[in-house]
């Protein structure tokens, strides 16, 4: 597995609904399946994740299916994610955190 630590934008989106929403879009050589995502939620003064919502495109821009993210690991609010084995393309991903 290649883990890639913070990769691609991370975006506060929503700052006033009651939580955090973190908006993740990785890079297009992201590769779903091998690669993992490390995010520092204390970084966005939270810890602790409710919920997680992702897309995957082939093509930056191009049609976006569901993806399945799963949670590796959440230790000391640096939570490890891995996407399902779509394949190589950019992934978008929401977290809500508080």
């Amino acid at each position: 597995m290649g883990a890639l630590g913070e990769v691609g934008t991370v975006t506060e989106i929503a700052p006033n609904a009651g939580v955090k929403v973190l908006m993740l879009k990785t890079p297009v050589t992201f590769i779903g399946g091998t690669d993992t995502i490390a995010i520092d939620l204390n970084n966005y003064g939270c810890t602790k994740v409710s919920a997680i919502f992702a897309t995957y495109q082939s093509t930056e821009g191009e049609v976006t299916a569901d993806a399945t993210i799963v949670t590796t690991s959440n230790t000391a609010g640096v939570l490890v994610l891995t996407p399902s084995s779509s394949g190589t393309g950019v992934y978008g991903i929401i977290i809500y955190a508080y």
